[in-house]
């Protein structure tokens, strides 16, 4: 199964930049419009700013991974102009903001827009400027605010741990909420819909591809028998049973469910597009010398990072092998046990 390239272009109605993924051919997953609102600063403290502030987000629950080891690569100085293109829950942003002392600013985007709210919120006084944006789409934003290139971009691609307590959006297995699984329920469609519509070979291409998941086509199989007796899967917590259902008992240490759950994620998402894009855009916003670290959580998302800090004429890569976890973060936060950042130089 093949997804198609996007090309991405930008349109303004009533103020709000639009910018819309239009895939050259079609594949299973939709097309996808990628919204992106006005930059807004975050508000002094004790204020709330901004057209998503009723949505009365709770407190963050992410702990950001590899916290000392971003700042020691980035090392932020006052006065620089810093994009955390994946703002999740602001841990990171927080930090860079705080080096900044009050000179310069860190762009946040995200594409959730539970995440921008909860942000307006709780980066209340700190030199932050918000915008609900796809980080492949960083150009656009950055020419909203009259910024022709920055002194550093971090990614943390992945999934924030306020998403696996969303019930809501299905991101949890056993959420009783719907299969959503998208990072914005206002672009293409949710997980449930995806494998209702495709047939059983596609959705094992698929769980294959993008979860690298051996026992994929009986899970598809599994999918689709539910599917035809008049029970189609609705719900994260049905699917994380069939999945359970199919797929041995190992003695790994995850839940067999998370390699189908990573692969309807990233297809409904379009993560590895964007991750794509991404490598080719963000290396002509940075300032010379300006640095790019990037955070993966699997081979999918580490190896087209890897290849492109040594094949891109543009980048000079600083790290030899990916960051890890020290023993300290691994006692105090279990899930940076996956997590690798490399660093990259604009020459």
């Amino acid at each position: 199964m093949k997804f198609s390239e996007s090309e991405c272009g930008t349109s303004r109605l009533g103020g709000v930049s639009l910018v819309s993924t239009q895939p050259r051919e079609h594949g299973c997953c939709p097309r996808v419009d990628y919204h992106t609102r006005p930059v807004r600063s975050a508000p002094p403290r004790g204020g709330v700013s901004g057209i998503l502030s009723g949505m009365n987000p709770s407190p963050p629950i992410h702990v950001p991974v590899l916290p000392t080891e971003v700042l020691q690569w980035i090392d932020p100085q006052p006065g620089q102009i810093i994009v955390d293109g994946t703002l999740g829950g602001g841990g990171h942003t927080r930090m860079l903001a705080e080096r900044l002392q009050g000179e310069g600013f860190v762009l946040s985007l995200d594409r959730d827009p539970r995440a921008i709210a909860a942000a307006e919120r709780n980066l209340a006084g700190l030199p932050v400027k918000i915008a609900q944006s796809n980080y492949c789409d960083m150009a656009d934003v950055l020419r909203e605010i009259d910024v022709p290139a920055v002194d550093a971009v971090l990614l943390d691609i992945g999934l924030s741990s306020d998403q696996l307590a969303d019930r809501e959006r299905g991101f949890s297995f056993d959420s009783d909420g719907e299969l959503d699984l998208r990072f914005n329920t206002d672009e293409g469609l949710p997980a449930w819909q995806l494998l209702q519509r495709l047939k059983e070979n596609e959705i094992a291409d698929l769980i294959y591809q993008f979860g690298e998941e051996r026992f994929s086509r009986r899970i598809a199989r599994r999918i689709v028998e539910a599917r035809t007796s008049g029970q189609p899967i609705r719900t994260s917590a049905a699917l994380a049973d069939l999945v359970r259902r199919s797929v041995p008992r190992t003695e790994q240490r995850i839940d067999p469910a998370t390699r189908t759950f990573q692969a309807l994620r990233i297809a409904v998402n379009r993560e590895l597009e964007s991750l794509a894009l991404g490598l080719q855009r963000i290396p002509d916003l940075l300032k010379p010398g300006g640095k790019l670290a990037i955070i993966s959580f699997h081979s999918l998302e580490d190896r087209p990072v890897k290849k492109a800090f040594r094949n891109d004429p543009r980048l000079e890569a600083l790290t030899k092998k990916p960051i890890v976890a020290s023993e300290a973060e691994l006692a105090q936060n279990p899930r940076s046990r996956s997590a690798k950042m490399r660093v990259a130089r604009r020459r």
